[in-house]
């Protein structure tokens, strides 16, 4: 099943601005699935927005049901391998500098919300599944669907197959709420400031080209220039590569769902995303924090601070460095 159009409405819908006060960050939580006791996932909003730009950490969970533990063969430490373990710490000062954070707790082993909403793999499931699932996609075949069926290494998640019951638990209870916070966070910013900017965080393994190269420490995903302005991917490379990192465009990493959904520039609406490479800031092994991290967690306050400080009327598709996007 393809995303419709219903799953995207900012550009035209003219959402109002929900009033969020308090004398400190105030916290939204979904509690749905086998979380009904405990968040999902979790807003962690600013005492006052001050720009059109939303932080999302949607791989970063590192809550695991019980119930999803007893069904998986994997140990603790195989099964987080797919994590992109402390991107929301990361990111975590968001909300003190005047931008939102949506993060998971929940796992990406358990529910990837960075896929379709029904990109489902046939040979996980005890009943047949109809055309209405999507069970081509590249994603699927490599077993990394809306519930994956491994993780890192090729690793099979579960010891039997899953009924259908426990898909739509997950993707009902958790994916559709999720991405409904993420759309009402977008749709916010867009009231306030006539534009919206999705920061897509995520973190990868390290990575070597040919010839034993060394790989990019940072990839920048927009697309190949059609999901967000070029300023804000500009502005992305020129505060990493000013910390020393070595920054590629678009490969192996050009966006995932969450990237080519939202970002409709020609609307005013951007998205951006940035895979961090793990080995700058954590053990890939040991899924433990190394010497690196605040260093590398300065490097993004920095480029919070440089996002957040952009004069929203730059990303206006009325605007000169717009008229890309104004004439599609």
């Amino acid at each position: 099943m393809r995303v419709s159009a219903a799953f995207w409405t900012i550009a035209t819908s003219g959402g109002k601005l929900t009033a969020v006060s308090g004398a400190s960050a105030p916290r939204e939580s979904a509690l749905q699935s086998d979380y009904w006791d405990r968040p999902a996932f979790e807003t962690i909003r600013p005492r006052r927005l001050m720009a059109p730009v939303v932080f999302n950490s949607a791989h970063s969970g590192r809550d695991y049901p019980e119930r999803f533990l007893g069904m998986t063969r994997l140990d603790h430490l195989s099964i987080r391998q797919s994590e992109d373990a402390f991107v929301d710490v990361l990111v975590a000062r968001a909300p003190h500098l005047g931008a939102p954070l949506l993060r998971a707790h929940f796992p990406r082993a358990y529910l990837d919300v960075n896929r379709e909403p029904w990109e489902l793999d046939p040979a996980m499931f005890v009943e047949p599944l109809s055309e209405r699932f999507n069970t081509t996609s590249p994603r699927v075949a490599a077993g990394l669907g809306t519930l994956a069926r491994v993780v890192a290494e090729n690793k099979p998640i579960y010891r039997d197959r899953l009924t259908l019951d426990d898909a739509r638990m997950r993707i009902e209870g958790i994916y559709q709420p999720y991405h409904a916070t993420l759309q009402k966070l977008l749709t916010e910013a867009y009231t306030a400031f006539g534009a919206a900017v999705l920061v897509d965080c995520h973190s990868m393994p390290r990575l070597a080209r040919a010839g034993d190269r060394i790989g990019p420490d940072v990839v920048l995903g927009d697309r190949y220039g059609t999901t967000c302005a070029p300023i804000l991917a500009d502005l992305a490379e020129m505060v990493f590569s000013g910390a020393g990192l070595r920054v590629a465009r678009n490969r192996p990493y050009a966006g995932g769902f969450a990237t080519r959904t939202y970002g409709r520039p020609q609307h005013g609406v951007h998205a951006l995303q940035i895979e961090i490479s793990r080995h700058l800031y954590m053990n890939e092994v040991t899924l433990e924090k190394n010497d690196g991290f605040g260093a590398i967690q300065q490097v993004f306050e920095r480029l919070m601070a440089a996002l957040i400080g952009l004069d929203p009327a730059l990303l206006s598709p009325a605007h000169p460095m717009g008229e890309k996007y104004a004439a599609e």
